[in-house]
């Protein structure tokens, strides 16, 4: 008799513990959602993210700040960051981490690497340590690329760089903050706007530079890869990686 109570006890602690499990998946899918459209902020008229079969094809719509690397190993660039308490976590797990002061690398994708979270450095805020962190990054990896998008206030970025040099760069935010290289020929065949440190622009200019922010996604995808042309939903079923990025980085 006490082995079947006890036998009983267990099997009804496995389904509350299979029934605790699956409501804590449900939760953190819809927690997912809501805070992946607050993130990744939706053009003006689209529909925000929503909880379809196909929403793995749609989750890269438009980060507002990423690095493209080129490679194959996420490993790799794990060490090259020095990410603190990096685990790997599925697509979803890992671009609502990024959010909070964390960085998701997500799986290959073309020879990329794709790198979203707020913890990358904003070249808005400080252009000299942006600099520095794309070149020990692209030191210790060699091609790495930066896209920022800021469609709130229009300002906007990219950067290319390999083995420590910058081969391209812009950064404008009410004014130039970087111009370095010269313009590629994928800039110039999207017409892409990039003025001098201290041009005054008139109105029609300040209009081109609004269309250099829309153009980014293609730059991005002649340059690398862009993140809202991924429509293969084979990638999202390898878990890629989340970390924390030190604040003060060994050089």
């Amino acid at each position: 008799m006490e082995v079947s109570w006890i036998c009983l006890l267990i099997l009804t602690g496995i389904l509350l513990g299979a029934g605790t499990y699956l409501l804590w998946r449900v939760m953190t899918r819809a927690r997912a959602l809501r805070r992946l459209n607050e993130f990744f902020s939706p053009s003006e008229g689209e529909p925000p993210l929503q909880p379809e079969p196909a929403l793995a094809t749609s989750l890269f719509e438009q980060p507002c700040r990423w690095l493209a690397i080129r490679g194959e190993h996420p490993q790799a660039v794990q060490e090259a960051l020095h990410l603190r308490h990096a685990m790997p976590c599925s697509w979803m797990e890992g671009l609502v981490e990024a959010q909070e002061d964390k960085l998701f690398i997500a799986p290959p994708i073309s020879g990329w690497i794709l790198v979203v979270g707020s913890g990358l450095p904003d070249p808005f805020d400080d252009i000299d340590k942006c600099f520095h962190f794309l070149a020990d990054l692209s030191r210790k990896l060699g091609a790495v690329q930066l896209f920022n998008i800021n469609r709130v206030l229009n300002h906007h970025a990219w950067a290319s760089f390999e083995k420590g040099r910058a081969l391209r760069a812009y950064a404008w935010a009410e004014k130039t903050l970087w111009n370095q290289g010269a313009m590629t020929p994928a800039e110039r065949e999207l017409e892409m706007r990039c003025f001098d440190y201290a041009n005054e622009l008139i109105y029609l200019q300040r209009e081109a530079l609004g269309a250099n922010l829309e153009k980014i996604p293609q730059l991005a995808a002649r340059w690398s890869i862009d993140p809202g042309s991924i429509s293969d939903p084979n990638w999202s079923a390898t878990n890629g990686i989340v970390g924390q990025i030190p604040h003060s980085r060994p050089q």
